[in-house]
C-alpha cells in the first residue's frame, strides 16, 4: 500500500546587515534585525499562521488519517521565541495532535559537515534538544541542510542514534530505479532512506503558478491522480517542499491554500493511499535496496550537488575562512562570539554569492537581498574580516592586557 509523506522544511536566515569597509572595528551586530523581522512578520502573516491553521483543521478533519512532518531551522526558532511567539505556538499545537514530525537537523542551517564535523555534532545535538524541549519530541529522522546527502554523511548521522534519513532522490544515486522506495545507504547497517520524488515536489513547489507550464493549472484533483498511479509495490512518496510554499512563494491568490485544503480528501479518496510521517514511513517498510553516494548531493539547482553554495572561488574562500577561525572561536569561550560565529555559517550567505547566470540564476535572485553575488560576497567577508579580528584582538588583549580599540 503507497503510502505519501508530506514534509515542509522552514527557515529563515538571519540576513546581514549592508557593511562597509569602514564598518569594520567599529560596528559587531552583523544581522540587520529590523529587515529580519519585517520579514518575518510579513511571512508569517501569509503562511506560517493562516497555513498551520489549515494544516490542524486537516488532522482533526480526517480524524489523524492527514500526517506531516516539519524541519524547522534553530534560526527560524531563536526568531518566533523572540518575535512571534503566536508562530512558535502554531506549531506547538501541531505536535500535540500526535499527527506531526518534527525532524532534526543543524541548528544554523550550516555546511558544517562539509569542513568541521565536531562542529556539526555540537549542532545537531544543540537542535535534537530544542525539538525535545519545544515539542515534547525525541527526534528520530534527520535531515541536513539543503538535503544535502553523502555516504560520509549518513555514516555519521547513523552514528549519532538516527533511524530515518532524508535525502534527494536524484539520478545521481538512484540510477533507473525508483524515488518511491525506502533504500539503505551502502555504508550503513540500519539507517533508512528516504528520497525526494523532486519531479511532483516540484510541481507545487515550483510550477504551480508557471502558465506555461502544460499541466498548468494544477488542481489536487489531477495532483492525486498523478500520485495513484505509482505502482502498489512501491512504498512511499515523498513529497519534500519549503513551506513558504504555502502563501509565500506561492501566494494565497494562486489557489494553493484550496489546493491544499483539498489535496488530502483527493488522495484518501484512494483506499490503497495514505499518509505517514517519515518515521512511520521508515519503521513500516524493509529497504529495497542500497543507496551509494561518495560525493555529495543535495535538492539545489540542475547540478544537484553543492555548487550552489561551494561552486566558485568566491564561495570556497568565504567558507575556508569562516571555519579556519574555528580553534579561536572555542578557545574564547564566549555564546557571542560563538552565536555569531554559528549564524555567520548559515547556508544561504554562500547561497547569495553564487554566480549561476542560467536555469537557476533567477531562483538565487529571488530569495538574495543583494544586487549581484560580489555585493553579497565584499558585504560577508566586510563582516569575517571584523569578526576574524575581534577574535584575535580579544586574544591578544587576555594574552597581554591591554585595553583598546579594535585594530582596523
Amino acid at each position: 500500500m503507497p503510502e505519501v509523506c508530506l514534509y515542509f522544511q522552514v527557515h529563515q536566515p538571519l540576513r546581514l546587515r549592508r557593511y562597509t569597509f569602514f564598518d569594520i572595528g567599529r560596528i559587531h551586530d552583523y544581522d540587520d534585525e529590523a529587515e529580519n523581522r519585517r520579514i518575518l512578520n510579513r511571512v508569517a502573516e501569509k503562511c506560517y499562521l493562516p497555513a498551520g491553521k489549515l494544516l490542524l483543521e486537516l488532522i482533526g478533519q480526517y480524524g489523524g488519517a492527514f500526517r506531516c512532518a516539519f524541519s524547522i531551522s534553530g534560526l527560524f526558532l531563536d526568531q518566533i521565541e523572540r518575535h512571534r511567539p503566536d508562530v512558535l505556538e502554531g506549531f506547538q499545537r501541531l505536535a500535540e495532535t500526535g499527527c506531526v514530525e518534527f525532524l532534526n537537523e543543524t541548528d544554523s542551517h550550516s555546511l558544517a559537515f562539509l569542513f568541521s564535523p565536531r562542529e556539526f555534532e555540537a549542532q545537531v545535538l544543540r537542535h535534537r534538544e530544542r525539538v525535545r524541549s519545544l515539542f515534547g519530541q525525541e527526534g528520530t529522522t534527520f535531515r541536513h541542510t539543503e538535503l544535502i546527502y553523502s555516504d560520509a554523511l549518513a555514516a555519521a548521522v547513523e552514528g549519532m542514534g538516527y533511524r530515518a534519513m532524508l535525502a534527494e532522490g536524484t539520478e545521481k544515486i538512484l540510477g533507473r530505479r525508483s524515488p518511491n522506495r525506502i533504500y539503505r545507504p551502502a555504508c550503513c547497517k540500519k539507517l533508512k532512506l528516504l528520497l525526494r520524488n523532486y519531479r511532483l515536489s516540484d510541481d507545487v513547489a515550483f510550477r504551480f503558478t508557471d502558465r506555461n507550464w502544460a499541466e498548468y493549472p494544477l488542481t489536487a484533483t489531477k495532483y492525486a491522480h498523478w500520485i495513484h498511479r505509482i505502482r502498489r509495490e512501491e512504498a512511499v512518496v515523498n513529497l519534500f517542499m519549503d513551506y513558504e510554499t504555502i502563501g509565500e512563494h506561492q501566494w494565497r491568490e494562486t489557489g494553493i491554500f484550496d489546493f491544499f485544503r483539498a489535496l488530502p480528501g483527493e488522495i484518501l479518496r484512494h483506499e490503497d493511499f495514505r499518509f505517514r510521517t517519515p518515521a512511520e514511513a521508515a519503521a513500516s517498510h524493509d529497504a529495497a535496496g542500497e543507496i551509494r553516494s561518495p560525493s555529495f548531493i543535495s535538492w539545489a539547482d540542475d547540478e544537484r550537488d553543492t555548487t550552489a553554495w561551494l561552486g566558485n572561488a568566491m564561495q570556497q574562500d568565504a567558507a575556508r575562512k569562516l571555519y579556519d577561525l574555528e580553534p579561536a572561536v572555542r578557545r574564547r569561550e564566549d555564546p557571542r562570539t560563538l552565536r555569531n560565529w554559528r549564524m555567520l555559517q548559515t547556508s544561504d550567505h554562500f547561497y547569495y554569492i553564487c554566480t549561476k547566470w542560467f536555469s537557476d540564476g533567477d531562483v538565487h535572485r529571488y530569495f538574495s537581498p543583494y544586487e549581484s553575488p560580489y555585493e553579497a560576497y565584499i558585504n560577508y567577508m566586510n563582516i569575517l574580516d571584523d569578526f576574524s579580528r575581534s577574535v584575535k584582538y580579544e586574544k591578544e588583549r587576555k594574552h597581554e592586557g591591554s585595553k583598546g580599540t579594535l585594530p582596523v
